[in-house]
C-alpha cells in the first residue's frame, strides 16, 4: 500500500465526493442546527466513572448495512429488501462547526422520518439507526467538539433529542480518523459520556436506551508509513458501546495506480494490510469478539493494466479503470463482466476476487467471498457484519447470500 494513501484519502474526497474509506459522504446543504421537540435530554457528566458497567453483549448476529441518503430518488428505503438485514444505517448527518449540533436538513427531515417508518413497518421490524459524519468531511470538527465537556455536551444532547424526534433505534459516528493521540483520547471521553447520557435519557423516560456504535478504521492502530501512529481507546469503547463497525475495505485504490491490489483481501500473505490483521487486532486489543462487525464493500476498485497478459493481483498497472474515478458498484462489476466477456478469478491466497478483460482490472468481492469471509467472522466468534452501501448490490445476490451463510 502507499504511504500516501490516508493523505491521498483526504484530498481525494474533494473531488469524488459519495466514496469513501468509510463509504460515501455527501455535503449537507446549508441549514441551521436541528432544534427537536420533545423531553429534555439530561446534561451529559463529564467523563463518567471507568467503573461503569459495560454495555452488554449483543445477544444476536448483526447483518447491517448503510444506506446513503443521496441514492433516494433511485434506491428509496421502500426499494430495500428487508429480508436480508437486523440493522440499517442512515448516512449521513453532520455536525454544525460551531454548536457541535446535529444538521438535520429539510430534505433529511423528510427521509428520516420515511426511513424509520419503512423500517419499523417491516415484521420483523428492522433497526433504524443514524450514522453521524463520513468520510468525506468533518474531521476538524470532530476534533473540535471532542477537545472538552461543554461542546462534547452539546453534541450529545444534540444526537439523542435528534434520534428520539425522528424515532430512531439508535446512533453512530463515523470519524474518519482521529488524527493523533491526543484525539483518540478525547474520543474515548466522548463514548463514555455519551453512553452516560444515553443511559440517564433512558432511565428517565422509560424508552428504550439507544444503541451506540462507531465506524471505525479497520485496525484498531494506525500502522502505516506515513501515519502518526495511535490506537483507538479501545478499553473505552468495550464498556460504552455496542459494538465496532470495522471497515476492512479500501487497503488498494486510486491513490496507487502502478500495480493492482485486492481492495478487501481477507488475507495478505506480504503485509498486515488485510481483514483478518484488521479484526483479530480489534480483539487482541480488548474489544469482545462479539462486539466486532465485520465491513464488506459492495463496490470494487479499478486499475488499467500495463500488459493485457500481465493480470493477477499485484500486475503493473498505468492509471485507474472502467467506473467514477476507478471505483464500479457491485452491480456494474456484474454488468462490465457480462458485457465485456471479462475473465473471473475467485483468488485463493487473498481470498477476494478480481476480473479482467483487456487493460481493464477490477478488485471487489462476490457471493464466493464474501461466504468465506463470513465463516472466517463465526470461527473467531465475531458479532457479524455491514455492508457499504445498500443499494449497491446487483439483485441482492450479495445481501442475500451472507444472510444465508452466517450460521445463527
Amino acid at each position: 500500500m502507499a504511504s500516501g494513501f490516508i493523505a491521498f484519502l483526504i484530498l481525494t474526497t474533494s473531488f469524488f465526493p459519495f466514496i469513501s474509506r468509510a463509504g460515501a459522504y455527501r455535503p449537507a446543504p446549508a441549514a441551521s442546527p436541528s432544534s427537536p421537540t420533545g423531553p429534555p435530554v439530561p446534561v451529559p457528566a463529564c467523563v463518567p466513572s471507568a467503573a461503569m458497567a459495560p454495555v452488554p453483549l449483543p445477544l444476536s448476529a448483526i447483518k447491517a448495512g448503510y444506506w446513503p441518503s443521496w441514492i433516494n430518488s433511485t434506491s428509496p428505503p421502500s426499494s430495500i429488501n428487508l429480508s436480508y438485514f437486523t440493522h440499517i444505517y442512515y448516512a449521513f448527518v453532520e455536525l454544525d462547526n460551531t454548536s457541535f449540533e446535529l444538521v438535520v436538513t429539510p430534505s433529511d427531515a423528510g427521509m428520516l422520518a420515511d426511513f424509520t417508518a419503512t423500517l419499523h413497518a417491516h415484521d420483523p421490524p428492522i433497526k433504524a439507526m443514524l450514522s453521524i459524519g463520513g468520510g468525506g468531511g468533518g474531521g476538524d470538527t470532530f476534533a473540535n467538539m471532542a477537545t472538552n465537556c461543554s461542546t462534547r455536551s452539546a453534541f450529545i444532547r444534540s444526537t439523542i433529542a435528534v434520534a428520539r424526534e425522528y424515532n430512531l433505534d439508535g446512533l453512530d459516528l463515523d470519524w474518519e480518523f482521529p488524527a493523533n493521540p491526543e484525539k483518540m483520547a478525547s474520543l474515548g471521553d466522548l463514548f463514555m459520556e455519551w453512553r452516560d447520557a444515553i443511559s440517564r435519557e433512558a432511565g428517565e423516560t422509560g424508552r428504550p436506551s439507544l444503541l451506540l456504535t462507531s465506524a471505525v478504521y479497520f485496525a484498531s492502530h494506525f500502522f502505516l508509513t506515513g501515519d502518526t501512529p495511535r490506537s483507538y481507546p479501545a478499553d473505552q469503547m468495550a464498556v460504552s458501546l455496542d459494538w465496532i463497525n470495522a471497515m476492512c475495505y479500501d487497503y488498494h485504490g486510486s491513490w496507487d495506480t502502478s500495480e493492482t491490489g485486492a481492495p478487501a483481501a481477507l488475507y495478505d500473505p506480504n503485509s498486515n494490510v488485510s481483514t483478518s490483521y484488521g479484526l483479530t487486532s480489534w480483539v487482541e486489543a480488548g474489544i469482545p469478539p462479539t462486539k466486532v462487525v465485520m465491513g464488506l464493500p459492495l463496490y470494487g476498485r479499478t486499475w488499467k493494466l500495463k500488459d493485457p497478459a500481465d493480470h493477477g493481483i499485484g500486475a503493473p498497472a498505468v492509471g485507474l479503470g472502467p467506473g467514477t474515478d476507478g471505483v464500479m458498484l457491485y452491480s456494474e462489476v456484474v454488468n462490465f463482466n457480462t458485457e465485456n466477456n471479462a475473465t473471473q478469478v475467485d483468488d485463493e491466497i487473498t481470498v477476494s476476487v478480481y476480473s479482467y478483460a483487456g487493460t481493464s482490472w477490477i478488485g471487489y468481492d462476490n457471493p464466493w467471498s464474501v461466504t468465506r469471509k463470513i465463516e472466517f467472522a463465526q470461527e473467531h466468534g465475531l458479532g457479524g457484519y455491514f455492508f457499504w452501501a445498500v443499494g449497491y448490490d446487483k439483485d441482492w445476490s450479495i445481501s442475500r447470500g451472507a444472510w444465508d451463510a452466517w450460521q445463527s
